[in-house]
């Protein structure tokens, strides 16, 4: 199923914070807008703007939002973003971070844990796209992972 798309940093943010009230949670933004304030004014003008646009300004964001687990949101100027799910990092394309954040509150997300070698995995499901996975290591294994093992 594809997701509507995103186009801009401002956009997402919108997304995002609609699809935390959606589930009844509060977010919190701050922006860094401009070449000298955002990772992509750090490696060049042309770079930063996709050489396209010369007078594009770089727009960054990072949410966070409140409930359990605890979830953070850092949005890129170049449709990408890191999504932090209780201390665990996903790349997540930013058209698919609402519908992403909207699996892990439905309950579309469980821990898989191996006996041998032993191993855990975060699994997030987004209907329509491939799972996203992470390494869990047992030091990163928080009360909320603990309770999703399979």
């Amino acid at each position: 199923m594809p997701h509507p798309p995103l186009p801009s940093t401002q956009s997402a943010v919108f997304a995002v914070e609609a699809m935390a009230a959606r589930h009844g949670r509060e977010v919190r933004a701050s922006h860094d807008i401009g070449r000298d304030r955002t990772f992509a004014g750090l490696v060049g003008a042309d770079a930063a703007a996709g050489g396209s646009e010369p007078d594009a300004i770089p727009h960054e964001a990072l949410l966070e939002i409140a409930g359990r687990p605890a979830i953070s949101v850092r949005l890129f100027v170049h449709d990408e973003a890191v999504v932090t799910v209780d201390d665990i990092a996903f790349d997540v394309p930013r058209d698919s971070v609402p519908a992403f954040l909207h699996s892990v509150w439905s309950g579309l997300v469980h821990v898989k844990q191996r006996a041998f070698p032993p191993s855990c995995t975060l699994i997030v499901t987004v209907p329509g796209e491939p799972g996203y996975r992470e390494a869990v290591t047992r030091l990163q294994l928080s009360p909320w992972l603990a309770g999703l093992i399979r």
